[in-house]
């Protein structure tokens, strides 16, 4: 059966623009990043408000243009996804040179304002992750290797890094346990996804774990990472970064992902891994927002 290709309008220019920055996505990109600069700061010291303020628009500029060169190198296997069938770059709207000089004008403008209202650290960081993402992961994990996703999350993990390191100037080892529990998130995330979208990737001819070792094998290990995600999650505990406020929420938390991933296990439904997918990203926003109220909770008991 054909693909069938979805137009769109040709005047609102800007829009499909933006649209190839992948707002939703990167939305959760900065959140991330916000959260690992106000954790930061220590309590009691003032924010640096104008300096989170141009952290985060150099690293969503970035984000921003990394994304669109993703959806440039992806178009083919855009075109035969439902869920993306319908981006500019498929549509044919937009052509490969405008999108090859957004990206370099956002991502150069995004690199300019870190390095030079920032610092070169952080610059430095954010344009190794561009690379990450764009090159190392889009050309090359996501064609050859049912791996794509666990090797190339590392530079989805970056964000809270990328915002510490904004506003301490050094990689902290307390930014690192966040980049270890994003890490260990993304895998159950996108296999929850790829498990119901197995048919639309195998046709995309994309090596994903369900198309090249089956669903049981992919829901077994969707829940065996979901029990080491659990497992980084207890760090920050450990090591004191947070408290009981953070602990018993993210018990929850976990408790919630583990009921997910052990039901798909046994009673696989492509509703549940819907369900599951969708409750992957509520759990990470949820984790990040309760440890920056977990690390301020001493300011409201004042």
């Amino acid at each position: 059966m054909s693909q069938q290709i979805v137009t769109r309008p040709q005047s609102n220019v800007l829009a499909q623009f933006l649209e190839l920055t992948k707002p939703r996505v990167n939305s959760l990109i900065v959140f991330t990043a916000i959260i690992g600069m106000m954790l930061a700061y220590p309590v009691g010291v003032a924010w640096d408000v104008p300096l989170m303020l141009t952290s985060t628009l150099g690293i969503a500029l970035v984000a921003g243009a990394a994304a669109a060169f993703n959806c440039l190198i992806e178009q083919q296997i855009d075109r035969k996804m439902a869920r993306t069938r319908s981006r500019p770059t498929v549509a044919g709207s937009i052509t490969t040179l405008q999108i090859l000089l957004f990206a370099g004008i956002v991502g150069g403008a995004g690199l300019t304002v870190l390095y030079r209202y920032v610092n070169p650290l952080t610059m430095w960081l954010t344009l190794a992750t561009f690379v990450g993402y764009a090159v190392i992961y889009t050309v090359i994990l996501k064609p050859a290797t049912p791996q794509n996703i666990v090797i190339g999350g590392a530079s989805g993990a970056m964000p809270p890094v990328l915002g510490w390191a904004a506003v301490a100037g050094v990689v902290d080892p307390n930014a690192l346990l966040l980049f270890l529990i994003i890490f260990a998130w993304t895998p159950p995330h996108f296999w929850a996804l790829a498990l119901y979208r197995k048919n639309e990737y195998a046709s995309a001819g994309v090596p994903m774990l369900p198309v090249t070792h089956g669903d049981a094998f992919t829901k077994l290990h969707l829940l065996l990472y979901t029990m080491l995600l659990s497992a980084s999650t207890l760090l920050p505990f450990a090591v004191g970064m947070a408290g009981w406020i953070y602990l018993l929420s993210v018990l929850v938390l976990d408790g919630f992902f583990l009921y997910f991933a052990i039901k798909l296990l046994r009673a696989y439904t492509d509703a549940l891994a819907r369900k599951t997918f969708a409750f992957s990203i509520l759990y990470l926003s949820l984790l990040f927002a309760v440890l920056l109220l977990d690390h301020y909770a001493p300011l409201a008991m004042r």
